[in-house]
């Protein structure tokens, strides 16, 4: 009787850890605002909901499964994400994923991964034109953890298309611009921050100037009224950067080349007006210790002379000022789409302004490739 007592135990503890490796498990979903979610970028959140639209705003998850999927909506269907797993984000992505119009799920990892912890970053590389991303939630075979912070340095970049990554996945000069093709994490900015080890928060434009935007086009929405707004293009949420708590260890505006498009020139005291307004928005949003480069593009001659007499003239102190001059890049292969630079391009405009950062900051300057 002890015997089949005994048989029967074991029948039934086997039956048990048969069970126990062939259920399923539940999936786990938290909203998108979840503080265990570490966002980089200018966001908006409500009702669990993370929106934004700007240029390089990212996500970083971690979780402890095998898969991760995210619910959201696009306004448009022509954004593009870069993705990386398991590594910080670099030059070069995983893999890119398109948004498609409308609500949809996407999973961010394309093969089931191993057993353990994991991480993903998801960065939008598009910039605000191309819509609004809306977040509402992530979903996992396993349980989320909290995800790493803020680094410790801080980067905010002020610019046009030259910031957003305008044609930089391509190396024809003469071919129109693609949204596939535009990605910020090769930018100039997105490689300083890189070798710095900083986050970096995009504020940029196409098109956009001081005064006036490339052909005077649309100069109500230059980049003096954009800044102060939580969205790209949408005029009606204003920043409150006190109230969002990171403070930059520096600022850096590349603007200009618009206002002197199509052979065309603002008058200097308009310019001069226009960037105080600019400057003083960053000192009402940073206060005076955060400082601030000013960098003249290569578009014009007259731009040093602009940007200089900018900084003198407002009297913000505080703030210092460089140009990118021609020999900068060459107009052949350091050139992607509609005449914009690509990687090569903005890996040697990166090269001009990092020992400026380095100098401002007192960061050191580690010897490694600006990539």
């Amino acid at each position: 009787m002890k015997r089949i007592l005994t048989v029967a135990v074991l029948v039934i503890i086997a039956a048990l850890n048969i069970d126990a490796k062939t259920a399923k498990t539940e999936p786990v979903t938290i909203k998108a605002d979840d503080s265990r979610v570490t966002y980089v970028g200018r966001t908006l959140k409500s009702d669990g909901v993370v929106s934004f639209d700007w240029s390089g705003v990212s996500a970083n998850i971690k979780f402890e499964g095998t898969t991760l999927s995210m619910k959201c909506s696009d306004a448009r269907g022509n954004n593009y994400l870069n993705i990386w797993v398991d590594k910080k984000p670099v030059a070069q992505y995983d893999f890119v994923k398109k948004l498609e119009a409308g609500d949809q799920e996407i999973v961010l990892t394309v093969d089931k991964l191993k057993k353990g912890v994991h991480e993903v970053t998801v960065q939008k590389r598009t910039e605000g034109e191309q819509g609004t991303i809306a977040i509402s939630s992530y979903t996992t075979d396993g349980t989320f953890l909290q995800a790493d912070g803020r680094r410790e340095r801080q980067i905010e970049f002020v610019g046009d298309s030259y910031t957003c990554g305008y044609g930089t996945e391509n190396n024809n000069k003469f071919d129109p611009f693609r949204p596939e093709e535009e990605n910020c994490n090769l930018t100039y900015a997105a490689i300083a921050g890189r070798y710095f080890d900083a986050d970096v928060t995009f504020v940029s434009h196409s098109g956009q100037g001081i005064i006036r935007n490339y052909d005077s086009c649309d100069s109500e929405h230059n980049m003096p009224m954009r800044y102060l707004h939580t969205f790209d293009c949408n005029d009606d949420i204003m920043w409150d950067a006190k109230a969002d708590g990171i403070v930059p260890d520096i600022v850096v505006i590349y603007l200009g080349t618009n206002d002197f498009s199509t052979g065309k020139q603002p008058s200097l005291e308009s310019w001069c007006n226009n960037y105080k307004q600019l400057l003083t928005e960053i000192r009402n949003n940073y206060g005076e210790a955060v400082p601030i480069l000013c960098v003249a593009s290569k578009a014009d001659q007259e731009m040093d002379h602009y940007v200089e007499e900018a900084v003198r003239r407002s009297g913000i102190q505080n703030i210092e000022w460089t140009a990118i001059h021609d020999a900068a890049h060459n107009m052949e292969s350091d050139l992607g789409a509609s005449w914009h630079p690509n990687y090569k391009g903005h890996r040697k405009v990166a090269s001009c302004m990092i020992p400026y950062i380095a100098t401002i900051t007192g960061w050191e300057m580690p010897f490694k490739v600006y990539e």
